[in-house]
């Protein structure tokens, strides 16, 4: 039970009113890509959005296939999810969400968002955007739908307007040009992606070989 404290606007005197935490709505993040693979740049976008936005919690949620008409070949759902497992070990605020990985499929985030809404009906969830899928929103499945479901949190990207016709709370994270395309480059030219990726990330490509074909 959470008691919290409250100006009575006509005696302008404090009023307790008890709540209960079971009903309290829980601010959670929600970070989806393809993470192929996961990098420092994610890790700062997700700290730098659930710090300014005050978030209790914040997934890092990878996609199965995703619904973008520029569809890039990913490896493998659990490789990608160990990754990101990795990548968050040190963060105890930071979570995995499978949802899209278990349903299979192309990973339509309405979808997804209706089945997390049912399985936590108090969770109030920010859905973490760069820019350039701002700009795309209006092609986005059921997106007049969807809005009603999240809040859109936009990040900006070099060379996209901070502007779209849906809602959409900005948020300033540091521009920061890291991208998983440039990472796998590195990889397959035997180029460095130390402080691209944690440690950790860097030794499993290593150990699995990924990325070298």
């Amino acid at each position: 039970m959470n008691i919290k404290m409250v100006t009575n606007p006509l005696s302008q005197t404090q009023v307790e009113i008890k709540q209960d935490s079971s009903e309290a709505k829980k601010r959670v993040g929600i970070l989806g890509g393809t993470f192929n693979p996961p990098h420092m740049g994610h890790l700062i976008i997700a700290q730098q959005v659930m710090e300014q936005l005050d978030l209790d919690e914040l997934f890092f949620m990878p996609d199965y296939v995703p619904p973008h008409i520029d569809h890039k070949d990913a490896i493998a759902g659990k490789k990608r999810e160990k990754m990101v497992e990795l990548c968050i070990a040190d963060n105890d605020r930071f979570s995995i969400e499978d949802a899209e990985l278990k349903r299979g499929g192309v990973s339509y985030t309405y979808d997804t968002i209706v089945e997390l809404k049912k399985k936590h009906p108090n969770y109030e969830y920010y859905f973490i955007i760069g820019g350039d899928m701002v700009a795309y929103l209006p092609k986005w499945y059921h997106i007049e739908e969807l809005i009603k479901l999240v809040h859109f949190v936009g990040v900006a990207r070099t060379g996209y307007l901070r502007k779209s016709k849906y809602p959409v709370m900005w948020v300033d994270v540091p521009l920061i040009e890291i991208s998983s395309t440039q990472i796998r480059w590195n990889i397959q030219h035997n180029c460095s992606i130390k402080y691209l990726v944690p440690e950790s990330v860097e030794k499993y490509i290593k150990e699995e070989g990924l990325y070298l074909e």
